[in-house]
């Protein structure tokens, strides 16, 4: 059984942490996140860490899920004031690209129309070249779901590799058919 939310979060400084009954608010240099907090977990501020704790209501496997789900996101929400969150794509295919367009993106990649992209509040986008796409923001689970939304447009196929992938993904190659 994993022990993950028996474990203080450290503030770095700069972070404040305010923890009321039902919602917990982490503000730092990048900017201001918050969670709202289960009734089977609370939340104390305590030199300079951040202690969760379960309460007695609940199931105690319920409350014990939720202890470790609870810190993980503190932790997530610590991490992205104060360093934020960065994922990398590439494109593969010939004649493939990427270009800014507003807040967004517009992606050239095999369709006869061009892909627009817009990211949500708090997500920011760049194009370092034709064939990367940097997604940023302070919210792990936007961020990734945002590059997960980039990605589905045009997957990594396994005959020529050709798609949109994650920078370090490794995309599996399948041989093609042979004659025989």
């Amino acid at each position: 059984m994993s022990r993950i939310g028996n474990t203080p979060v450290s503030l770095p400084s700069g972070v404040e942490v305010n923890a009321s009954s039902n919602e917990v608010a982490v503000k730092g240099p990048k900017g201001q996140l918050s969670f709202p907090l289960f009734p089977e977990v609370s939340v104390a501020v305590e030199d300079g860490r951040v202690v969760i704790s379960r309460t007695g209501s609940g199931g105690s496997k319920k409350a014990s899920a939720l202890h470790g789900l609870v810190r993980a996101h503190i932790q997530n929400m610590v991490v992205g004031v104060t360093e934020g969150y960065e994922k990398s794509l590439e494109i593969h295919g010939t004649g493939w690209n990427v270009k800014p367009k507003g807040q967004g993106i517009e992606m050239q990649i095999g369709f006869c129309h061009l892909v627009e992209c817009t990211p949500p509040e708090g997500v920011t986008v760049e194009c370092p070249s034709q064939t990367e796409i940097l997604v940023k923001g302070i919210d792990k689970q936007a961020v990734g779901q945002f590059a997960a939304n980039i990605r589905r447009v045009r997957p990594p196929e396994p005959y020529k590799g050709k798609g949109i992938s994650y920078k370090d993904e490794y995309v599996r190659r399948k041989a093609g058919k042979s004659l025989g």
